[in-house]
């Protein structure tokens, strides 16, 4: 029998096993493709600007005042929100007064952040992903998307004071038999409890992108949010709540703030006859996030047609992201706050 005089056969990888052993040449000749006519893709199939579409359901949790359950691609959270009321009383140092020196006075004085009202907490320890095993104690990662979620609560003012603030009005017990033209004292108002709001956040898969998907998870469950009429009792000295839920109240909240995360890829070597050296990648997975060191996350409201507010700008990792490259991000993170708050039912 005669051998093959054919070509020697060449040596193949399914594109899984690719990935995993030239992760970075393999985005790479996906974003750089060898030739022009074929179009500049992500490894996910994805354009470099096109996000993953979102998919939100509030009300998912029957024994929370507010819940929401948020999916981009992979990435699913479930956030839930749990009322307590906490005593005026109870608070060190607490003026309930309207004084000049109350508390409440200062200026910049930011009740829910000094009071402690608002408490993210963020799980990631479920599986969601193999970087998280069940058992463990709470990650890095979970600890500053907490921090992250809870300096974003406060520095956008989302939630108004007033909503959480618990009054009472003394009943006028002054003498009926006064002469009618003595003026009634007016009885100040008091606030005698306010409402903290426990807001935890649990990551049931993680495939990327997570405080984005976290903050929306925030802000449906605050839209959904509805708190029992409660009021203070005189004859016991406790606070009381109504059951009928016609009687309790949505949060006013102040806008609809939108995270918007993008990543910076660069090539680690240039090609001959091809001069594009980074690329902009919108609403990361975690394959990308493993291959990028600079990262941009913009916060935006664009809920006045007139103009658009920026709430907060974080950047981490490398030099590439500059003035131009930034106000891009900034359109990009428009059109993604017109495509969620839809969804939001703004």
């Amino acid at each position: 029998m005669m051998a093959s005089t054919g070509p020697p056969s060449t040596l193949s990888f399914p594109r899984e096993t690719f990935a995993k052993l030239s992760p970075h040449p393999y985005l790479l000749a996906h974003l750089q493709p060898s030739s022009s006519s074929i179009p500049s893709t992500r490894a996910n199939g994805r354009t470099p600007t096109q996000f993953r579409t979102p998919h939100i359901n509030n009300g998912s949790l029957t024994h929370a005042e507010g819940s929401a359950v948020v999916r981009i691609g992979d990435t699913t959270v479930v956030c839930g929100i749990r009322g307590e009321i906490l005593l005026a009383s109870n608070v060190p140092g607490y003026r309930v007064d309207k004084l000049a020196n109350a508390p409440s006075s200062r200026p910049g004085y930011n009740e829910a952040k000094e009071l402690d009202l608002l408490v993210p907490n963020i799980e990631l320890a479920t599986g969601c992903s193999p970087a998280f095993m069940p058992g463990q104690p709470p990650s890095t990662l979970a600890q500053s998307l907490s921090t992250r979620i809870y300096s974003l609560l406060h520095s956008s003012g989302l939630v108004d004071g007033e909503d959480l603030r618990i009054w009472y009005q003394p009943p006028d017990l002054s003498d009926q038999d006064r002469m009618e033209e003595d003026e009634p004292e007016e009885l100040e108002s008091e606030v005698k409890a306010f409402w903290t709001l426990y807001i935890d956040i649990l990551f049931i898969s993680l495939d990327g992108n997570p405080f984005d998907a976290a903050w929306a998870a925030v802000v449906s469950a605050l839209k959904d949010v509805r708190l029992p009429k409660a009021y203070w009792d005189a004859d016991r000295e406790m606070i009381l709540c109504e059951d009928a839920v016609s009687e309790s109240k949505k949060l006013q909240l102040r806008g609809l703030p939108i995270a918007v995360t993008t990543l910076v890829f660069r090539a680690r070597e240039q090609i001959q006859g091809r001069d594009k050296k980074h690329w902009i990648l919108v609403d990361p997975d975690t394959f990308e996030e493993g291959l990028c060191d600079e990262t941009v996350t913009v916060v935006v409201d664009c809920g006045n047609k007139k103009k658009t507010k920026l709430l907060g700008i974080t950047k981490s990792g490398g030099t590439i992201i500059g003035r131009d490259e930034m106000s891009e991000l900034v359109s990009l993170a428009e059109k993604r706050w017109s495509e969620v708050s839809k969804l939001l039912g703004r």
